[in-house]
Parts: structure tokens; C-alpha cells; sequence
């Protein structure tokens, strides 16, 4: 007689921490206001409509390795003010599954001060842990006083929704917590925080199974290096 040893994945609803926290990126996409956009509210309906049949297939939980960076030195303090302001659903949510995140920088080369300053981590998406194949669900920590290189995402539709932090992007404008951006692929951009706090965006990407799954990301050659190139 031998027994089986063949356990089963967990699937979403059987790790709640994580299914609570896809339903706050729902609340947003779904609740929040486009702003008057017509492209704002296309891309809402993109990554509302991922994620409902994301939640109704109930995909299964593939656990990585907890993984560090510098910046995560920052998290406490982000989620603290986070929960403080109008985004304390999701960061509390998030405050649940802190231990679990697999932060990286998803660049083959970043520039040593950036490498202090900057991370992500995949909550839903081809890496998990919750698979995804048309939607990539995640959040970006800054420290203080940094930029983040100008840069584009080919192929890929992305948005930031700010959770705590003040930020601008192309210096355009000051986001606050609450704020949506959105970038249509292709479109450059350019983030700067502000320079006491640390800054934590909520981020998603809609675009083809094969781009999600390598999106090849780049930041955009400074003008000395295209001189350089004779670009």
C-alpha cells in the first residue's frame, strides 16, 4: 500500500488574504471615477473585465520565494500612511500579505541608485502568485527623493493608482493618494516622489498573454548614451 503524496495547489478562495486583495483592485476599477476620460473608462472596463474572470475561474496559488530589495525598508512607513488616508482598504490589505511578496526590479541592469530606491512585486500575473495570463496586477515602492528613469511598456496598457505618497509623473502634476494615471503603450514617462515620504503605487497592466509574459522592460536611453550610440 503506498500513499499519495500529491497534494493539491491551493486555489484563490482557499487563501483569503489574497482573494481580499484582488477584490480591492475590483473596488477600485469598478467604483472609482474615470474623470470625465473616455480612455480612463476603457481601461477601467479592461482591467474590470480581466479581473472578474480571473475571480470566477478561482486559478490556483503558485507561492515564490519571499524576496527582499532596499527600498522595502520604506514599506512600513508607506502602509502607515496608506492606512491613514483614502486608500486604507488596499493597504491594509496588503499589510496581510507583506511576508509573502517577491520584490524585484525587472530590469536585466539598474542603475546602482535606483537599485536603493525602487522594486516591485507581482500579485497577480504570469509570475504569480496568483496566475494570470491577460492581466498583471502588482505594486511599485519608491523611497524619498527619488526618480525613476524615463521609460515605455510596448505593447502594454498600464495604470498607477496611488496608495500613499505624493508623486508626479512627467512632472505634470502632484498625485495624491487615490489618483489614476494611465499610459497607453508606447507613451514615456518619468516618476519623481516627493521628498520626505516614500511613495506606493498600485499598478496594472492589460496586453496580450505573449507580451505579459515577457515584457521585455527597458528604461529609455539617456541623450548622452544616444549620442554615444549615434541614435
Amino acid at each position: 500500500m503506498t500513499e499519495d503524496t500529491d497534494i493539491a495547489a491551493p486555489r484563490l478562495r482557499d487563501v483569503p488574504n489574497w482573494l481580499y486583495l484582488l477584490r480591492e483592485f475590483e473596488a477600485l476599477y469598478r467604483h472609482g471615477s474615470p474623470g470625465g476620460s473616455k480612455l480612463i473608462r476603457a481601461h477601467r472596463k479592461k482591467v474590470r473585465d480581466a479581473l472578474s474572470r480571473l475571480l470566477a475561474c478561482d486559478p490556483a496559488i503558485a507561492m515564490r520565494a519571499p524576496a527582499s530589495k532596499p527600498v522595502v525598508a520604506h514599506m512600513s512607513r508607506a502602509l502607515d500612511m496608506g492606512e491613514r488616508g483614502a486608500m486604507q482598504g488596499m493597504a491594509r490589505a496588503l499589510r496581510e500579505v507583506r511576508a509573502d511578496l517577491t520584490w524585484e526590479y525587472g530590469y536585466e541592469k539598474v542603475p546602482k541608485a535606483l537599485g536603493q530606491k525602487y522594486a516591485y512585486c507581482e500579485v497577480a500575473g504570469p509570475l504569480g502568485p496568483v496566475k494570470s495570463a491577460d492581466l498583471i496586477l502588482g505594486f511599485v515602492l519608491f523611497a524619498p527623493n527619488t526618480t525613476y528613469p524615463q521609460h515605455s511598456h510596448k505593447e502594454i496598457e498600464e495604470s498607477y493608482i496611488s496608495v500613499a505618497g505624493a508623486w508626479s509623473e512627467n512632472d505634470a502634476a502632484v498625485y495624491a493618494p487615490g489618483s489614476l494615471i494611465l499610459n497607453k503603450p508606447g507613451d514615456e514617462h518619468r516618476i519623481t516622489t516627493g521628498e520626505f515620504d516614500p511613495c506606493l503605487l498600485a499598478y496594472a497592466w492589460v496586453g496580450s498573454h505573449e507580451k505579459l509574459a515577457a515584457p521585455g522592460m527597458k528604461l529609455t536611453a539617456t541623450r548622452k548614451a544616444r549620442r554615444e550610440q549615434g541614435i
